[in-house]
């Protein structure tokens, strides 16, 4: 016979286990643990299944990316059977809108020794000035990936490493641009957006600018890199802010819009000197100019990024929540329109264009020739960024290489 004490152990044994099931229920992680639980009693699939298009998919159960369970396909697989493909033909198809080549997660590490040299010879369908088309098939799109850099070359080698097999892999025809800035004086990252997208359209009528922080990684080609009918913030989980979106109106790291985003919001601000603030005004910029941001999945916008302190020359602003607090006083008042800088020296090197700008200081323009001149200073005037954009006939790359990889 169940006594009364039996009962009531049984009833606290129910409650106990309903707690339970209730507190797993309610928890974010919940289906993550079940899918945990899951693998540790599946045996491991070796019969080599789970292979798209030659390349190897590693998403696994939860359609997460393979990086974060610590596997990831090679970027560069099966790019080396382009390079057999006859090219020259004049009436090639046009490429599919979804790449073959794309393959979801992709492995990044960062290897020792890594040379400029290394990444070039991985790259041999790359030519002058960072330029890719596509060998087997016209690309549907036209993308211009605009990096703003100064003294960051470790960096710089990494991202092309990875960035541009990415890129191939999904069938576009691109130009990377590295707008470096000249001098000591503070770094300003969204002056220096606003020279390359103003440099990359006199060289060619681009569809899409992709603005690209020099230490992100991309960790799934399936984050294509093309514009939207709407602004787009690419990299929307970064493993430095746990693979999460940090706030809503976060716009940092990697971003992209077509000409016509950016002649409504005025492009970017020039006078964010130092660390921090130009994302949000950026943001802010979208919503003011009538648009707004468009993002990829989490599963989808990853990224790595390449630890490291912060750079000398790039202290935090300390006015930047000021600033912010009147962007929609002057985000008409500056922008592209009102840039100033000067090109000191145009390199199409063989993996990337660098520009080398004199974007002056706080002070104006021409106080930093007055305090900082560069030892060779073109005879040019200072070019103004206008409200029209000139588009140039696009210019095919030469095959040629140039003398030496320029840092």
């Amino acid at each position: 016979m169940i006594t009364i004490q039996s009962k009531w152990r049984y009833l606290f044994m129910f409650l106990g286990i309903q707690l339970v099931v209730m507190a797993l229920l309610s928890r974010e992680g919940y289906q993550k643990r079940v899918t945990y639980f899951i693998r540790i009693f599946r045996k491991p699939d070796s019969s080599g299944g789970g292979i798209t298009q030659g390349c190897n998919n590693t998403s696994g159960p939860d359609g997460l990316a393979g990086s974060r369970a610590g596997v990831g396909a090679d970027v560069y697989a099966n790019l080396s059977l382009l390079a057999r493909v006859q090219t020259g033909s004049k009436d090639m198809p046009f490429c599919p809108k979804t790449s073959p080549l794309i393959g979801g997660p992709i492995h990044v590490h960062f290897p020792s020794g890594l040379t400029f040299a290394e990444v070039q010879r991985k790259n041999p369908l790359v030519v002058r000035g960072g330029r890719y088309r596509p060998p087997d098939c016209e690309a549907q799109h036209r993308t211009a990936i605009i990096i703003p850099h100064r003294n960051r070359e470790h960096h710089l080698k990494f991202l092309l490493y990875y960035l541009h097999p990415f890129l191939q892999r999904q069938q576009l025809n691109y130009g990377i641009y590295v707008i470096h800035q000249a001098g000591n004086y503070t770094f300003n990252r969204a002056k220096l957006m606003n020279v390359g997208f103003r440099e990359a359209m006199r060289e060619e009528d681009w569809d899409c600018l992709f603005f690209h922080d020099v230490d992100l990684i991309p960790e799934d080609d399936r984050n294509t890199y093309v514009c939207d009918s709407q602004p787009k913030h690419a990299a929307i989980a970064m493993d430095k802010f746990g693979y999460k979106l940090p706030y809503k109106m976060y716009f940092g790291g990697v971003s992209a819009l077509s000409p016509l985003h950016y002649l409504k919001m005025n492009g970017f601000p020039n006078n964010y000197w130092g660390w921090g603030g130009e994302d949000d005004d950026i943001g802010i910029r979208v919503s003011l100019g009538g648009m707004y941001i468009k993002r990829p999945s989490l599963k989808v916008g990853r990224y790595k990024m390449i630890k490291h302190k912060l750079d000398k020359g790039n202290d935090v602003n300390p006015r930047r929540f000021n600033m912010l607090a009147k962007t929609r006083q002057t985000w008409k008042l500056d922008g592209m329109n009102t840039a100033e800088y000067e090109v000191l020296m145009r390199d199409y090197l063989p993996l990337y264009t660098n520009i080398s700008v004199n974007i002056g200081m706080e002070a104006g323009l021409h106080a930093t020739q007055l305090s900082n001149t560069p030892a060779k200073t073109p005879a040019k005037p200072p070019v103004k960024l206008s409200t029209k954009v000139p588009a140039k006939p696009p210019v095919k790359p030469k095959q040629d290489q140039p003398k030496s990889q320029h840092h």
